[in-house]
C-alpha cells in the first residue's frame, strides 16, 4: 500500500517588494525575534524540513529546532528529537563540510542519476542519497518522503524550490511573513520566479489567516483552494 504524500507547507519571509535576501555577502535578516520563534514552532511541528542546495551554499545553515523544550516535547510524543532534514541537488555538488550535515538528526539528499555517484561519495555516512531519475521529480520526492512516514514537510527555500512546489501544484499551505523593509536590488533573490502557476494570474488563493507579529505581517494562504470572492 502506497502511503500518502506529506502535507507541504512553504515558509518564507520577504521584503515588501518580494525579495528574500539582498545582494550583499551577508544574510539579510527579514524576520524579527518573535517571528523566528514562530518558525521554530512550525519546524517542531513538522516531520521534515527541506531547503535547496543553493540555500546551503549561500547561508550554511544548521536548520534545527532551537528550543530545547520543543525538542523534548517531540521526544515525549515518540518522535525524533529533530525533524528529518532534506535537500535537493541535481548536480550533486554539495560540500560535505557544510553545517547542514553535522547538526541535528537524520538527513536525506535527493539528486539525479548524473549527480548520484558524486553525492554518495561526498556524503558517505552523513546522509541517505536518493536519485529521482534523469531530472528532479518533485512528485517522486514527495512519494519517497511519504513512504518514509513523513506527514508534514516544511519547505524553507530558496526561491527556485518554492517556485517548483507552487507552480507544480504541490504546495498545500504558504506562510508568507512580510518585513517592513524594501530591498530594491534586481540582483537579489526573490520568493518566486517566472513559471506557469496553476490557474494563471486571475486565480485567487484562499487567505486562511492574517496577523501581525511585532513589525512583521504573517499571511497564511491555501493555494489549492480558490478564493470564493
Amino acid at each position: 500500500m502506497t502511503l500518502p504524500r506529506p502535507y507541504v507547507l512553504l515558509s518564507v519571509a520577504t521584503s515588501v517588494d518580494g525579495y528574500i535576501d539582498d545582494a550583499s555577502p551577508d544574510r539579510l535578516l527579514l524576520s524579527n525575534s518573535e517571528d523566528f520563534d514562530r518558525v521554530d514552532q512550525v519546524r517542531a511541528e513538522s516531520d521534515a524540513i527541506l531547503i535547496g542546495a543553493g540555500t546551503i551554499r549561500a547561508d550554511n545553515p544548521r536548520l534545527l529546532v532551537n528550543s530545547e523544550q520543543r525538542r523534548a516535547d517531540r521526544v515525549a510524543r515518540g518522535l525524533p528529537e529533530y525533524p528529518l532534514k532534506v535537500t535537493i541537488s541535481g548536480s550533486g555538488n554539495l560540500d560535505p563540510d557544510a553545517k547542514f550535515w553535522h547538526h541535528g538528526g537524520e538527513k536525506v539528499a535527493y539528486t539525479t542519476d548524473a549527480g548520484e555517484e558524486k553525492l554518495r561519495a561526498g556524503l558517505e555516512g552523513l546522509a541517505s542519497v536518493v536519485s529521482l531519475g534523469t531530472s528532479i521529480d518533485f512528485g517522486a520526492l514527495l512519494d519517497d518522503l511519504g513512504e518514509r512516514g513523513i506527514k508534514q514537510l516544511m519547505v524553507e527555500g530558496g526561491g527556485s524550490i518554492h517556485t517548483a512546489f507552487l507552480s507544480q501544484g504541490l504546495a498545500d499551505e504558504v506562510h508568507l511573513a512580510i518585513a517592513p523593509l524594501v530591498v530594491g536590488d534586481t540582483a537579489a533573490p526573490r520568493f518566486l520566479g517566472p513559471a506557469a502557476y496553476p490557474g494563471g494570474s486571475t486565480r485567487r488563493m484562499t487567505l486562511a489567516d492574517a496577523k501581525t507579529i511585532g513589525d512583521v505581517v504573517l499571511l497564511r494562504y491555501l493555494p489549492k483552494q480558490e478564493s470564493g470572492q
